[in-house]
């Protein structure tokens, strides 16, 4: 059997290094903005797992890329440029993060549409999808979707520590325990563990259980009552710490530590239910083999 000869890199750089100076040029601030800012932030942490993970789904992919690449339609290509370039240069402007990183994903995809065709980027639907998770959330969308959570979880957590003798009310999302007052942040409502797991959970549904959508879709769903759940405990620990041993213990090392340790109990929540929810696999994955 024939073995594909190299791919030429250095000729592709020679013939078009003008565009990969371009590329260049809008990725690499970017990507140092996204580090000093969302990167740098709780909600931000996933960002470079999925760039790296991303790549990956990419590059494993690559042989199969090469036999199927076809140049795209040029003047559909040029469009998309024509809509990235200005958004990404007004994001950058004016310091829109969220307009700037979707900008340049518009561009990296229509340069790459350009190249290797819609075939190919029909084919790499997943890894696409997958990587839009890097583009933060506008601070407006995300308080408008915490602010029920923030509730919810305010609410629950205020509640059950009432039924353990704990002297705690809640107004709003604003909790008092004792003479102490917390404000449940985002941070604390779930949404920043949501996206984070949703993206992780994402990839390990995809590589892992791929073939049995339905199944996939299930677990995916779960991501939302576990981020929720995590968090509940979370916020109900901050409590407890700023109730017995004051607001300097909570605010200070311990709320970072509780957040990283919410986000792997979370993310191995879900590892664990995709383990006892075996049999309901199986049961779906028979079902389908039996469709016709």
């Amino acid at each position: 059997m024939a073995t594909a000869a190299p791919f030429d890199w250095r000729g592709v750089a020679g013939r078009h290094w003008p565009l990969l100076l371009g590329v260049l040029a809008m990725a690499l601030p970017t990507l140092f903005s996204l580090g000093r800012g969302p990167w740098s932030t709780e909600s931000g942490v996933h960002g470079p797992i999925v760039i790296a993970t991303g790549g990956w789904l990419i590059a494993r992919r690559w042989p199969e890329i090469r036999a199927r690449m076809v140049p795209g339609f040029m003047p559909l290509a040029f469009a998309g440029l024509a809509i990235a370039v200005p958004a990404y240069a007004f994001g950058r402007a004016f310091d829109f993060i969220s307009v700037e990183v979707a900008a340049l994903l518009l561009a990296l995809l229509s340069v790459s549409y350009a190249y290797v065709g819609p075939a190919v980027l029909r084919m790499m639907w997943f890894p696409i999808f997958y990587l839009a998770f890097i583009i933060p959330i506008p601070g407006w969308l995300l308080d408008a979707i915490t602010q029920p959570l923030k509730l919810f979880v305010s609410e629950t957590v205020a509640r059950v520590l009432a039924l353990f003798g704990y002297p705690i009310a809640h107004v709003g999302v604003t909790i008092y325990v004792s003479t102490y007052q917390l404000l449940v942040e985002d941070a604390c409502a779930g949404l920043n563990s949501l996206v984070s797991l949703s993206a992780i959970g994402l990839f390990y549904v995809y590589m892992l259980r791929g073939s049995n959508w339905r199944y996939s879709v299930l677990l995916l769903a779960l991501v939302l009552p576990i981020a929720v759940a995590a968090n509940c405990i979370r916020v109900a620990a901050l409590v407890l710490i700023t109730y017995h041993f004051g607001d300097g213990a909570a605010q200070g090392y311990l709320h970072g530590f509780a957040g990283m340790v919410t986000f792997t109990s979370a993310l191995l929540f879900i590892f664990l239910i995709d383990k006892l929810l075996t049999p309901l696999r199986n049961a779906l994955a028979d079902d389908t083999a039996e469709q016709p």
